[in-house]
């Protein structure tokens, strides 16, 4: 898929992309596939990859235990279209839902639709999640440093 929209990967970039499940095993449903350019401790560069209908679950980035502001995120949509729900207004009828079985996890329903070329900047310790729609969707973050481990998921199942 990032060969096919002329994303060019050195050869250790490939061997280095990260296959996020959650630790919940249904990669089909629920993950990402994550290739990082650089995570310095002030700025992070990603690529983000989803399957059609792949959903990445409700978290967010709040602030950390050494007084640090949470990760602050720029979402631009590069191919693909990308379905990003964040805290605000209930979108009344949102295009696409999260995995039937999980649905209960998920509780921010203002749904923005990203286009190749389209951006949103989600600020920290803002919920959110995101599906791609019926067709792979490449996603380029552009963020302050990331830090998995300070990530708060609303499902419990989650291990990231």
């Amino acid at each position: 898929m990032l060969v096919e929209h002329h994303i060019v990967l050195t050869e250790k970039e490939k061997n280095q992309i990260e296959i996020a499940d959650f630790g919940l095993n249904k990669l089909e449903s629920t993950g990402l596939q994550i290739v990082t350019y650089v995570n310095t401790d002030r700025y992070c560069a990603k690529e983000l990859v989803l399957f059609p209908n792949q959903t990445c679950p409700e978290h967010k980035h709040p602030d950390r235990s050494n007084g640090d502001k949470g990760k602050e995120e720029t979402f631009r949509c590069r191919a693909g279209k990308i379905h990003l729900f964040v805290e605000g207004e209930t979108t009344e009828q949102p295009t696409v839902k999260p995995p039937p079985e999980d649905q209960k996890y998920y509780t921010v329903w203002k749904e923005m639709i990203l286009h190749p070329g389209e951006q949103y900047i989600i600020p920290p310790n803002t919920k959110h999640w995101f599906q791609a729609g019926d067709e792979t969707t490449i996603i380029s973050e552009f963020s302050s440093n990331s830090d998995d481990k300070s990530d708060v998921f609303t499902d419990p199942n989650v291990k990231r």
